[in-house]
């Protein structure tokens, strides 16, 4: 017997195109969403009983059959009554759908604009369905089992149900003819390990197999996510192998990174992560770095610009906020100060780590010249504040293989010209000349390095780079110099002109 039958409160004919189209522009993301709901269902339900504990059963469980063509969600959390139903579901976004359809039909392109306040994330799932039940039974004492069924997000049934006899809600996708591929367990698996492998909840993957001669038989694996992440921990808890290993495991590599930024931050804002420094080996390694950035452990998206600047995308690591300001879609932030104070912090506590490795670890951090300098550079040429934090631990190779400072280079020297290579292979023999009369210079190699030292030459009065070739121009066209200097230089030019 129907407990009530209607539409749904909101002129859903405009709205759902741009829930299929443009809030959900990856197909993909119901099974992020539906799963997200699950874990905020079981997270409500826990903060509800004593001391926030449970029996310790707490789980979320995605079903695929192919023989019915179903997905189904099931979590043991809060539940929903008929009533709740009506208000969260079947009126959409009680807080104001409609008035949020009008406010930004005209800005389909704007999503910066759109706030996270409409819940319409369960209705996701009908980009791929053609049918959608949900099966629910509220927590409350003497609640009574619930289905709410619609085929087309527009017209839906309320009555009772048979298929919950314990709290929580069961969420049954009847897949489209055009959405196939996630009955298949490998792709189901692949989209939650994406965007849901550190979910504070256990999540279990289940297939229903269908043979000819056998009846459907259930498989249950064991949870395929991590509830506890590393970031999570506090740093004096975690070992260089916990580190390392996660890092494999995220990244999918067996290499190790240099070392690494573990963020733990209460406040002015909740921020959490660990940031990796990979081996960079040259310029064109700059594209490979990798951010997740997630939200209350849900990932949202790779290298998000707004919260992690540009310069540090070449790292890789996850990054944690619970208080971002997604909007409806969870895959863009809002523009304000608060995303920049995060930005700002992330940059300072990178420039705080590579200064204290430099001041108390010199030698690891000479080590790690060779494949951090390209980042360094980088982050210098795009972001002028951190300039000013790394400037003093910045240090260039000379041509004998040691590392020094700008300061260290020139100290001793009235003139503030600093000579360099570009090639030592084709200028190797300006390096043997510059060795026997006792001077020095710096390798500069890399395309990156001509753009860097323009920096260098802007920020530091007075100092000049000066390719190592250009030594007998600049020597023989000075003309002010005392005449036991002068007589030095002449012999020196003289030098190179018999070697050259």
């Amino acid at each position: 017997m129907a407990l009530k039958q209607g539409s749904i409160s909101i002129d859903t004919e405009n709205i759902f195109p741009i829930i299929k189209k443009w809030l959900y522009s990856d197909k993909d993301i119901f099974i992020r969403e539906l799963i997200s709901n699950g874990c905020d269902a079981v997270s409500k339900h826990k903060r509800l009983v004593s001391l926030g504990e449970t029996a310790g059963d707490d789980k979320l469980t995605v079903a695929v059959s192919k023989k019915n063509k179903t997905l189904s969600f099931s979590d043991n959390g809060i539940g929903m009554t008929a009533d709740e139903i009506d208000k969260y579901i079947n009126q959409v976004a009680f807080s104001g759908a409609e008035d949020f359809f009008n406010k930004y039909k005209d800005k389909m392109e704007e999503s910066n604009d759109i706030i996270g306040h409409f819940g319409l994330g369960f209705y996701s799932s009908f980009m791929v369905s053609k049918k959608v039940q949900i099966d629910t039974l509220s927590y409350k004492e003497n609640a009574t089992p619930v289905r709410w069924v619609s085929e087309d997000g527009l017209e839906f049934e309320l009555t009772q149900s048979d298929n919950r006899e314990t709290r929580g809600t069961t969420i049954t996708l009847f897949l489209a003819d055009d959405s196939k591929e996630f009955l298949e367990e490998y792709t189901v698996r692949n989209i939650i390990d994406k965007y849901c492998s550190f979910l504070p909840v256990d999540i279990y993957l289940e297939t229903i197999k269908t043979e000819e001669t056998k009846e459907d038989e259930v498989v249950d694996t064991t949870p395929i996510n991590d509830t506890n992440p590393l970031w999570l921990k506090a740093p004096k808890d975690c070992t260089d192998e916990e580190y390392k290993e996660f890092y494999r495991k995220v990244f999918k590599t067996f290499d190790e990174p240099l070392f690494w930024i573990h963020l733990n931050v209460d406040y002015p804002f909740n921020l959490k992560g660990i940031l990796y420094f990979p081996k960079l080996k040259n310029e064109f390694e700059l594209i490979e770095g990798k951010v997740k950035l997630y939200n209350n452990q849900v990932f949202v998206a790779d290298n998000i610009k707004e919260v992690i600047p540009e310069f540090l995308l070449l790292l890789k690591g996850v990054i944690d906020c619970p208080d971002l300001p997604l909007n409806v879609s969870r895959s863009f932030l809002q523009n304000d100060g608060y995303v920049k104070k995060i930005s700002s912090h992330i940059t300072k506590k990178v420039a705080d780590k590579l200064t204290s490795i430099y001041n108390n670890e010199r030698e690891n951090y000479e080590k790690y010249w060779d494949y951090i300098n390209i980042f360094i550079k980088y982050g210098c040429l795009r972001d002028e504040k951190f300039y000013e934090k790394v400037k003093d631990v910045i240090i260039y190779k000379d041509i004998d293989g040691k590392y020094l400072t700008l300061d260290e280079y020139l100290d001793g020297k009235e003139e503030k010209d600093v000579y360099y290579v570009s090639d030592p292979q084709t200028q190797s023999q300006y390096i043997n000349m510059f060795k026997n009369q006792g001077l020095n210079a710096v390798v500069l190699p890399s395309m990156m390095d001509t753009h860097f030292i323009s920096l260098v030459e802007m920020k530091q009065t007075g100092v000049k780079f000066k390719r190592i070739d250009s030594a007998i121009n600049d020597i023989s066209d000075n003309t002010e110099k005392d005449d036991s200097t002068k007589e030095q230089e002449e012999k020196l030019i003289e030098k190179f002109k018999n070697e050259i």
